[in-house]
């Protein structure tokens, strides 16, 4: 993830969420309603709290955008770089090569959100813009989970059906299957293209980058406008977060209990990376969904827990894009042996095991043993 009249206080508030585009860039309160005069809902957080938590939000949330944008571009930008010309191209490579590509672009627009939200969530860089950062933060999280979800059936062919995975296992087939995975990536991200749009907040003049469900010059249709939200926010959640992750969790299953009855135990290590990959994918993705399908149905949460809560899981999101080429380093080799430098525990990290090769010649002169050990690597 990716915004005149009198009242009583809950009269505002349920107004305000019902109709108010939302203050946050990368997702928000969607808007139903033609009307903009509206007052102003920071007059009524600071009459119910005597501390400004919006503003707290705001600046956690600039202060991990900022972090994340530049470890996001050094440590996505490096091992992008190592894969290409520092290493042989192999099927593990390939796949941490689409992870990257896929976190380095959004993390090119990065600044545009960090911009938005110093400036009070003002967005001054147009409406095209504002479609296309929406549009990469959630191809961001498509791409990423389909690749997972991709790794984890490799993985899991390959310790079920070692020889035929080394039969038909190669850099060839991930090659095509990237462009596949970034086409359905593009195809599910697509919404944002439609429905985000940006319209200026009459009583502070601030322009805001928010999802408008209504389509131009049609009807507006309040309930068609809410279907449409909540099919976007649904389906978004089913294919870009429950159904991959069951997946997953049944690949590594499999996985687990056919090393535990053959007990393959040489080389983990590039097992327990993937996984430290998907658990760290699931841990920042899960509140952003949580807080969306809430939104949905917002005249049912308290109000300030949306406008506080949106922008800190945006942010945790978005935190996602800097984790690999961290997890990377850290995982890429034993902690005793930290004096590598930091390219050689990438290298290390990136790398097929060298186990995995001579194996795999060998499992052709003797099935057995390919049964019992070619799954080394996964």
């Amino acid at each position: 993830m990716d915004s005149g009249w009198e009242a009583t206080t809950q009269q505002v508030i349920d107004v305000f969420f019902t109709t108010m585009k939302s203050p946050h860039n990368l997702t928000d309160y969607d808007y139903y309603d033609s009307d903009h005069d509206y007052t102003s809902t920071e007059e009524l957080s600071s009459q119910a709290s005597p501390f400004d938590w919006k503003t707290l939000a705001r600046v956690l949330s600039v202060l991990i955008y900022s972090i994340t944008c530049f470890l996001g571009l050094v440590g996505n930008g490096l091992v992008i770089g190592i894969v290409v010309f520092k290493m042989k191209k192999s099927v593990n490579t390939i796949w941490f090569l689409n992870l990257a590509v896929a976190d380095f672009l959004f993390n090119v627009f990065l600044p545009l959100t960090i911009s938005y939200t110093a400036l009070g969530y003002h967005w001054v860089f147009g409406r095209a813009m504002c479609k296309i950062n929406s549009f990469l933060l959630i191809l961001n999280m498509y791409t990423s989970v389909f690749s997972l979800v991709t790794i984890s059936i490799d993985r899991c062919v390959s310790v079920v059906f070692p020889v035929w995975s080394q039969n038909h296992r190669n850099p060839k087939i991930a090659c095509l299957l990237c462009p596949l995975i970034w086409a359905l990536g593009i195809l599910m991200s697509s919404p944002s293209l439609v429905f985000r749009d940006t319209d200026t907040y009459n009583f502070t003049g601030n322009v805001f980058c928010f999802n408008n469900y209504y389509l131009p010059n049609s009807p507006k249709d309040h309930d068609l406008a809410y279907q449409r939200h909540m099919t976007v926010n649904v389906t978004r959640f089913l294919a870009g977060f429950i159904t991959p992750m069951a997946i997953i969790t049944a690949c590594y299953m499999v996985i687990v209990l056919r090393l535990k009855r053959n007990r393959l135990a040489k080389s983990k290590r590039p097992l327990k990376i993937i996984i430290a990959i998907i658990l760290t994918f699931f841990l920042c993705w899960c509140p952003y969904h949580v807080f969306n399908l809430l939104e949905t149905q917002h005249h049912s949460v308290v109000g300030p827990v949306l406008e506080i809560g949106l922008p800190l899981v945006t942010a945790m999101a978005v935190a996602n894009s800097c984790m690999n080429p961290i997890l990377y380093v850290f995982m890429g080799q034993d902690f005793k042996k930290f004096k590598m430098t930091l390219l050689s525990r990438m290298v290390n990290a990136l790398s097929e095991d060298t186990a995995h090769s001579s194996l795999a010649r060998r499992s052709f002169t003797k099935a057995s043993s390919v049964t019992e050990k070619e799954t080394i690597l996964l």
